[in-house]
Order: C-alpha cells, then sequence, then structure tokens
C-alpha cells in the first residue's frame, strides 16, 4: 500500500462525519461545548438531547468492536516524526503484535499511533484506530483497517479499555499519560483484572517510574503492589511476552 500524505487534502473528524478542506475550520468541538459551562443558559435545554448522542457513540462503537479479536491497546506521541527511531519502534511493535494473534488499538492519529497501525496491517493484523473530534486538523491515519470517530473522549476511552487485554505506552504526551493513569487507577480498583501496562523506553519513562516509587510509594500514596501493575522495558519480545503472559492468565479466569 502506497500513501503521499502530501495529496491528501486537511481533514478531520467529527464524530462519524469527516470534514475536509475548507469545512475544517469549526472553531470548537462537541466535548469543548459540553464541558464548557460559561456563557449562556440555553445549556439546560440543549444537554439532555446531547444524552442521545452520547449513547449513540456508545452503540456504534459496541457494534463496530464487538468481534473484535483479543487486541492490545498501544498509546504513542501524535507528533512523532517518520524519521525518528521511535517511529520504527512503533513499526516493529505493530508487526510483532500482529505475528502474535494480537489486533491493534490506537488513537488512529499521525506519528507513534500511525506506526503502529503500518506495523501491524502490513504484518496482516487487524489495524484499529478510535478517533477523536480536535479543535485542529487530525484525521484517521491511512493505516487504519477498521475506524470508529468519537465526539466524547469518556466513550472512546471506554472503547480501549474494553476491547483490550493490555496497554503498551510508547513515548508520548498528555494524552499518553491521561490513559496511563486511568488504566492504572482501573487495574488499582480492579475495575478491569489481568491488565497489565508496559511501557515501553526506558530512557522515555525512566524518571516518571522513579518519581512514583520515590515520592508516591515513599509517600503512602499507593502500595507496593501498585508499582507491580508497571512493566518498564526497552525489547520488544519481552512487552509481547507480557501481553502474551497475562491473556492466557486472563483465558483461566474466564
Amino acid at each position: 500500500m502506497s500513501v503521499n500524505h502530501h495529496d491528501r487534502p486537511r481533514e478531520k473528524q467529527r464524530g462519524p462525519v469527516v470534514l475536509r478542506r475548507e469545512r475544517t475550520s469549526e472553531p470548537t468541538t462537541t466535548d469543548q461545548r459540553l464541558l464548557d459551562s460559561r456563557g449562556p443558559s440555553d445549556w439546560v435545554h440543549t444537554d439532555p438531547w446531547r444524552v442521545l448522542r452520547i449513547q449513540a457513540e456508545f452503540v456504534e462503537g459496541f457494534g463496530a468492536l464487538a468481534e473484535l479479536p483479543k487486541a492490545v491497546t498501544v498509546f504513542g506521541s501524535a507528533r512523532t516524526k517518520p524519521d525518528h527511531p521511535e517511529y520504527q519502534i512503533g513499526l516493529d511493535l505493530g508487526a510483532a503484535l500482529a505475528a502474535a494473534g494480537f489486533a491493534v488499538i490506537t488513537g488512529g492519529g499521525p506519528g507513534a499511533m500511525e506506526a503502529v497501525n503500518k506495523g501491524c496491517s502490513q504484518a496482516g493484523g487487524m489495524s484499529v484506530g478510535l478517533g477523536i473530534e480536535l479543535p485542529f486538523e487530525q484525521g484517521l491515519n491511512p493505516w487504519v483497517d477498521l475506524g470508529v470517530n468519537f465526539r466524547y473522549f469518556f466513550a472512546r476511552k471506554t472503547m480501549f479499555i474494553k476491547y483490550a487485554q493490555a496497554f503498551i505506552c510508547l513515548p508520548g504526551g498528555f494524552g499518553t499519560l491521561d490513559e496511563l493513569f486511568e488504566a492504572l487507577t482501573l487495574v488499582q480498583t480492579k475495575k478491569v483484572t489481568k491488565f497489565p501496562v508496559v511501557l515501553f523506553g526506558r530512557s522515555y519513562w525512566q524518571g516518571l517510574y522513579d518519581w512514583l516509587r520515590d515520592s508516591v510509594l515513599d509517600g503512602g500514596k499507593v502500595g507496593p503492589k501498585d508499582m507491580d501493575l508497571l512493566h518498564l522495558t526497552d525489547d520488544i519480545n519481552d512487552a509481547v511476552q507480557v501481553v502474551r503472559d497475562a491473556y492466557r492468565a486472563w483465558e483461566v479466569a474466564h
């Protein structure tokens, strides 16, 4: 599959709707209009109707992903450039997960997400992207085989957790950190079980890991077992093996 990014028009998702070219200039997003309580009081009348749209996003997501095979959600920065070593890691990781029989789920965007989708798709695996409406232009990357676009972050986050058996976090920013700590909270509180969280890239994640151990753990804010939820590695085979072991444990439990 040959993809020339320079030939693609500007594109932005608004839930299931794709906006291209001059239509990408909408100033606000659906999430922003829901969460921003400032301004006129017309939200009193419109918010109850938003429930139907929120419901529709869950129905659409459940319907699209219900028959997804065993899968791993991989997060990483949308800012990772194709010539960066982390992009190659994403390609290799996506391919390795596909070879191990796992589908991959990403946020469907560019950068590290695109690399993982591409690696998986080229290796013959199921490459899934869950997009989100953002204020700036960002469509699903061309290596997504199955894509679902969301207006609301919370509906999208449910799909990341519900249809995956593990999380792997490549180096990323606020979005990656958000998903990382949400996953850890859900595992810690036993909302989900047998769910490993892999931090890939020791040089990137070691400072965070050390802070969690030396400040958060030593300060009594988490327990020793909570630190065991994190697996830090630089090795793709090691990351895939962690996922395999967790999936086998999940199979036994179910």
